[in-house]
């Protein structure tokens, strides 16, 4: 089979796309014929060596798919040849990735995607609609009613996390550069904010008169000291990027307002966690819901490319790979 891999750790320009086996599955896996992958931030991390977790050589590349099942492990029940499936958390901790035409897959990290739903506008929220979940549900346990804040509303992550938040009644919101603004409110904010308006944090505090339940700043620059005096009391500050940030701690404030820091990587989370999410995303994705901006769809081929793409940043829009 074709596959885009690396031979040690390094920059995107050391992927390869070749041949290598069809992977052979254990009782407990199923392999999947590939049908799309999605580029994530953490992919680069981990292609590069940054992010620490085992890596067997040759490392095929990518985290999330979309595919159909072609052969189950005989421990493996439940899913039948032929049917669509997804995962989102190959690639780490030893696992091989996506970027291939076919992957074995652990039984209990694939689902079942919903009938009729386009495997590449699928592929694009798995990721993100799952960091989007754990950080508002197992995490922040954002309330219908509350009032939550999301900076970069407008990227990856940010999005779902606007739209899984308005979905369940939260009020959102969102903080990004002018020219996301219409977007942000088609993911659901009920009120949006740039963020270069110098007098940003006086109209957060307008619009939240009682303060902030929850913040949750996806751009990874964390300025908790303007972000702190903002917050309600029990209120609850998300950190799930900026990689390599530090940030200064309003100590005292934090304390005397019961606030709480939730870190949380998805990389750690359980297969019941992401189980648990897999059920938010089918719903969602059932219903027509969680919508993301493709940037690009590239041939396995170009798989240095869309990761440098990633690195690089630019345009808005998640970056889908076709095997």
């Amino acid at each position: 089979m074709t596959a885009a891999y690396v031979g040690g750790c390094g920059p995107a320009s050391a992927i390869r796309v070749g041949p290598l086996p069809v992977p052979a599955i254990g009782p407990g896996e199923v392999l999947v014929r590939v049908e799309a992958a999605a580029v994530n931030h953490v992919d680069t991390l981990i292609r590069s060596g940054a992010y620490r977790t085992p890596v067997p050589f040759p490392f095929i590349l990518g985290r999330d798919l979309v595919g159909v099942v072609a052969r189950t492990g005989s421990a493996a029940a439940g899913f039948t040849t032929g049917e669509r499936v997804w995962c989102n958390s190959l690639g780490h901790d030893g696992r091989q990735g996506s970027f291939a035409r076919y992957a074995a897959v652990p039984a209990d990290r694939l689902y079942r995607l919903p009938a009729g739903v386009d495997p590449v506008r699928a592929v694009a929220v798995l990721h993100t609609a799952a960091t989007a979940h754990i950080g508002l549900r197992r995490e922040a346990r954002v309330a219908p009613g509350e009032t939550i804040v999301v900076v970069g509303a407008g990227g990856g992550v940010g999005s779902a996390v606007v739209q899984l938040a308005a979905a369940s009644g939260a009020r959102v919101i969102a903080v990004d550069r002018a020219e996301n603004a219409r977007w942000c409110r088609r993911c659901g904010a009920h009120d949006v904010l740039d963020r270069d308006d110098p007098l940003l944090s006086r109209r957060i505090a307008a619009l939240a008169p009682s303060g902030v339940d929850v913040h949750w700043d996806n751009t990874g620059h964390h300025d908790l000291a303007g972000t702190v005096p903002l917050m309600a009391r029990g209120g609850r500050i998300v950190l799930s990027a900026g990689f390599t940030a530090r940030a200064e701690l309003p100590v005292g404030a934090c304390y005397t307002r019961d606030l709480r820091l939730h870190g949380f990587a998805i990389s750690n989370a359980s297969t019941a966690d992401l189980a648990t999410a897999a059920t938010e995303i089918n719903a969602e994705l059932a219903r027509g819901g969680l919508r993301a901006r493709i940037r690009a769809v590239l041939p396995l081929t170009a798989a240095a490319r869309a990761h440098r793409a990633q690195e690089e940043g630019g345009r808005p829009g998640r970056i889908v790979v076709l095997p």
